[in-house]
């Protein structure tokens, strides 16, 4: 009988080990570079040596991103690709057991050939998608808007044993389309940064997914109102995005929650995590920005207001005792 529980106990410790390191190889899997198929050779060759040089990686597998790819995955959110559309830009995936999302935007021959999407706008998207936990290189050798990388890391996922859920995939290709459309509409006023934007969007998703407990609750389209309202002021934004442009953000949030995506154990860890790297990233603008929301500077823009309205109403007054 003593022999029987030591047996027991040696299995037992066995299946302990053997399920932590089961769950420990399922984080992280070999970095897979996504190359777009309208790369010439030479231009394969430079993508894959630069994203390889940036990731500080050579063992890596390789997959191949068509139109069909697009065709797939963004053209469910309304692109219009087709199989036959061009795909350059490129991506290597590497997939770590913490840290949150990371991307960064590697130059190819020296010239950042991304056009349209920012490095924060595919973090945002990604986590939106359901990605956790990941190092993303992008680059392209030639100037495109980015959107191929995007479906080639979609991909990588897929490809080891982790596809993504179509609707939170649809609501990322939304984000990215929503987001990329704002910051190029206010990119010339001085007061906005694409950062603000991406710290603002991911504190709206931390503070949805607190709200909902994890998703198990519904928000109403006033509650998410409220918190895109918020997290608008919090980073300075409440004066600077029109009415059009928050009903936009409003109604990303709406599909985001409809997608499922706050009901992930991940998405209130990772979204708080990607907040706190943009603002790291950029210190001295949200250091700024945190000096600006202050009381006593609120007071003094309302004397400025006031100033300014008592001028208009004693030049009315003045005219109209002229009458």
């Amino acid at each position: 009988m003593k022999r029987l529980f030591i047996a027991l106990g040696l299995l037992l410790i066995a299946g302990i080990s053997w399920g932590s390191y089961s769950v420990h190889a399922d984080e992280t899997w070999q970095p897979v570079a996504t190359l777009g198929s309208s790369l010439t050779e030479a231009q394969k060759n430079g993508t894959r040596s630069t994203l390889e040089s940036a990731a500080n990686v050579s063992n890596v597998s390789e997959l191949t991103v068509n139109g069909d790819t697009l065709v797939k995955y963004l053209n469910p959110s309304g692109s219009n690709f087709t199989a036959a559309s061009g795909v350059w830009s490129s991506a290597l995936v590497q997939k770590t057991a913490s840290g949150g999302i990371n991307v960064t935007i590697v130059p190819y021959q020296g010239t950042n050939n991304i056009t349209t999407i920012t490095s924060d706008q595919y973090r945002n998207a990604a986590l939106t998608a359901g990605v956790t936990n990941a190092n993303l290189y992008i680059t392209s050798a030639v100037k495109i808007d980015g959107s191929g990388a995007l479906a080639g890391v979609y991909v990588a996922f897929a490809q080891n044993g982790q596809t993504l859920n179509s609707a939170q995939i649809d609501a990322a290709q939304t984000e990215v389309n929503t987001l990329s459309g704002i910051t190029a509409a206010n990119k010339d006023d001085a007061g906005y940064s694409d950062k603000q934007l991406n710290n603002a969007v991911a504190g709206m998703k931390k503070d949805m997914a607190s709200q909902s407990n994890d998703g198990q609750q519904s928000l109403s389209q006033n509650q998410i109102g409220n918190i895109v309202d918020s997290q608008l002021k919090q980073n300075n934004l409440a004066t600077i995005i029109n009415n059009n442009q928050r009903t936009q953000i409003i109604n990303l949030m709406v599909k985001i929650q409809n997608s499922g995506a706050l009901k992930s154990s991940e998405f209130k860890a990772q979204a708080s995590k990607l907040a706190s790297s943009i603002q790291a990233s950029a210190k001295n603008l949200f250091t700024k920005l945190k000096g600006l929301n202050t009381q006593e500077n609120r007071n003094f823009l309302q004397r400025i207001l006031d100033a300014i309205a008592n001028f208009f109403k004693a030049i009315v007054d003045w005219v109209s005792s002229l009458i």
